[in-house]
């Protein structure tokens, strides 16, 4: 086989790209670095089509103006960490049209690779039409994301605090994980409080369990006898001072989601919820802003089996309220990548994995539907029935995609989630087995006649 010169090569690529129709013709491309961003546009709007920008505030109020002059109307840029952040917002507050642009779908550069060339391929490609933007939920959104998503950080950090007051408790020999579930609940903090108070009576320390503690007084107090060290005792009271401030953090946080989701619109009315049957404060202000929500998406998504208020939040904070950003509701699968990721050559289905990314939302439904596994709902059976056949990842990635089209449902046409129970999906399941049964049975020519037991005297 003979080898093309460089030549006929480039002008077989400059007649392909000639054919190909021009869609965005007012089209920028931008590689955005840590440092420097290179920009690109078309060749007959500027003699120096490409430039570098900096990174500072004039810089990219300079390269806004600079687009604005070559009659720029769409940019597409890479998501690089978040460096593309204050550039992108810019951008958008400029009247651009922007694309945000996974990397993995405009990383074959032709050629030796570069900055340079980076940002001519995207500004090429987006001429053309053959970028599509990832998906970013509207600004209102993206405020209660910013929030929930620090308020995740927090949580995290507060369990490391509280593994490392495990472990100072631990070299102390005072085994009260034995007796208490949770060292961080109401009679855990109590009785943490009183040992840093100077109290060190295991009797007294043991009473002050909660009534609902199964453990009787006797063992608390015998879990308690341990070698009160000052070492020991200053790390305990050093991670028990930053878990409570880290807690405090976070109901600021919970405070400003509340704001947050105060300054939207009502898509429903409801009726409000009656607060007089609820003794804590807490409680009250859970309902109340499930009430709103329910307002504010037209359903009340808190009925999915597995999902809380707090996840109902996360969820919304990730994809956002309006669900035309996807076809159906195949599509919004596909974009959790909680759906069976086919891929078929020759007809033949090769494998059905789905791919591996971070999307929090689906992670929120992967932890909802963990939860309703041991339910008695329909869609707990559901999950159940399939890890008996596949094991539980594949049982639980399977639930997630059951609730995130319920859920897309609800979000879209405004429909309640009706809970049918796991007695009448196991019925309506040997029912459908049944049928199918009849119907390979006609297919081979035979007839299914149902087993009659004798009755023994």
């Amino acid at each position: 086989m003979t080898k093309k010169s460089p030549k006929k090569a480039k002008s077989q690529r400059s007649r392909e790209r000639a054919l190909l129709k021009k869609v965005h013709l007012n089209a920028a491309g931008i590689d955005v670095g840590a440092d420097t961003h290179w920009v690109a546009v078309p060749e007959d709007r500027d003699e120096r089509p490409v430039r570098s920008f900096g990174v500072f505030t004039s810089d990219l109020i300079a390269l806004c103006e600079w687009l604005k002059a070559c009659q720029i109307q769409t940019v597409a840029m890479e998501s690089t960490g978040v460096y593309w952040i204050p550039l992108f917002q810019m951008l958008e507050r400029n009247g651009f049209e922007v694309r945000l642009v996974n990397a993995s779908h405009a990383k074959n550069v032709p050629g030796r690779k570069s900055d340079v060339k980076d940002c001519q391929w995207l500004q090429q490609l987006d001429t053309f039409g053959m970028l599509r933007g990832s998906f970013r939920p509207q600004a209102q959104i993206c405020v209660v994301r910013s929030y929930l998503r620090l308020r995740d950080t927090l949580s995290k950090d507060c369990n490391s605090l509280v593994q490392r007051m495990q472990k100072a408790l631990t070299e102390m020999n005072i085994q009260i994980h034995r007796v208490i579930s949770d060292i961080t609940g109401v009679t855990g903090m109590s009785i943490l409080r009183a040992i840093l108070a100077g109290e060190r009576d295991c009797i007294k320390l043991a009473q002050l369990k909660h009534p609902q503690i199964k453990s009787s007084t006797q063992q608390i107090a015998k879990a308690l006898e341990g070698d009160y060290c000052q070492e020991h005792l200053f790390a305990l009271q050093t991670a028990l001072e930053l878990y409570d401030s880290y807690q405090l953090k976070i109901m600021e946080c919970d405070q400003r989601v509340e704001k947050a989701l105060g300054t939207f619109e009502a898509k429903v009315e409801v009726s409000a919820p009656d607060l007089s049957r609820l003794r804590s404060a807490q409680k009250r202000q859970e309902a109340l802003r499930r009430h709103h929500l329910e307002q504010m998406t037209g359903a009340d998504l808190t009925k999915l089996p597995g999902l809380d208020l707090l996840a109902v939040e996360r969820i919304l904070s990730e994809i956002g309220l309006d669900m035309n950003c996807w076809p159906s509701e195949k599509h919004f699968c596909a974009w959790l990548n909680v759906a069976p990721n086919n891929r078929i050559s020759g007809g033949k289905i090769l494998a059905s994995k789905p791919r591996k990314n971070a999307n929090r939302a689906a992670t929120a439904l992967r932890l909802a539907a963990q939860s309703a596994m041991q339910s008695k709902t329909a869609v707990g059976a559901f999950i159940r029935r399939i890890k008996v056949r596949l094991g539980a990842p594949t049982a639980i990635n399977a639930g997630a995609h059951k609730l995130a089209r319920l859920l897309y449902r609800m979000l879209k046409f405004g429909k309640a989630y009706v809970q049918t129970g796991q007695e009448t999906y196991e019925r309506l399941f040997k029912e459908r087995m049944l049928r199918n049964l009849q119907r390979k049975a006609r297919e081979l020519g035979f007839h299914l006649t149902p087993m009659t037991t004798a009755i023994v005297s």
